[in-house]
């Protein structure tokens, strides 16, 4: 799976970015908040992204910031939410103003972005609410017991693992923030899921 780039920036689009890795051209769909924070054309970047496999395609989607690919991953799994619409919602709202909207239950706030009804907004605010506990909180935010993602490097991959085998997301997110503490931030990602699928076991 690849989880990130890092390599100079080709060219952008409305909706996608085109990373050169070593002479070998990535093409990454991207909101328009990510293309925007890439920079100009030529530079160096580095991007986040999430590897979308289906039965006729495999695609990349890139992300400015890992906060919004944890997003990203929380918006589709929402019925009804595509990567086109979850895209669009990360184009319209920060991370910290989607946190606030879940949390709040403001589907009008959520229903800003294009190709989102009241609806499906609704639907995503009732979802997401019990599982925001996957998702980092907006800086200084207090109380609402929001639990903030371990931060190391594979931490993402291995939360995105756990919930794949079943587990929460406010569970998978304490398992691994447990055993990233006690195996320190340079664990590899496969030690760190097989510890933290012993504490959530548990």
């Amino acid at each position: 799976m690849i989880a990130k780039l890092k390599g100079r920036l080709d060219s952008t689009g409305l909706d996608h970015a085109i990373i050169d890795v070593g002479g070998v051209g990535y093409l990454v769909g991207a909101s328009s908040r990510t293309l925007a924070a890439l920079g100009p054309v030529g530079e160096a970047v580095t991007i986040h992204t999430e590897m979308l496999v289906s039965e006729d395609s495999i695609r990349l989607v890139g992300f400015a910031r890992a906060e919004e690919r944890d997003w990203f991953r929380m918006l589709t799994s929402v019925q009804g939410v595509g990567s086109r619409v979850a895209l669009a919602i990360l184009s319209a709202l920060e991370p910290a103003e989607l946190h606030r909207s879940v949390a709040t239950g403001d589907k009008a706030m959520i229903a800003r972005a294009n190709g989102v009804g009241p609806k499906l907004a609704q639907r995503i605010a009732n979802e997401l609410k019990d599982k925001i506990g996957a998702v980092p909180a907006p800086a200084g935010a207090v109380g609402g017991g929001f639990a903030a993602l371990p931060t190391g490097g594979h931490s993402a991959d291995a939360i995105s693992a756990l919930q794949n085998l079943g587990f929460k997301p406010a569970e998978a997110s304490g398992a691994v923030a447990a055993a990233e503490d006690e195996l320190g931030d340079d664990a590899s990602l496969d030690a760190l899921v097989r510890l933290a699928l012993r504490k959530a076991a548990k």
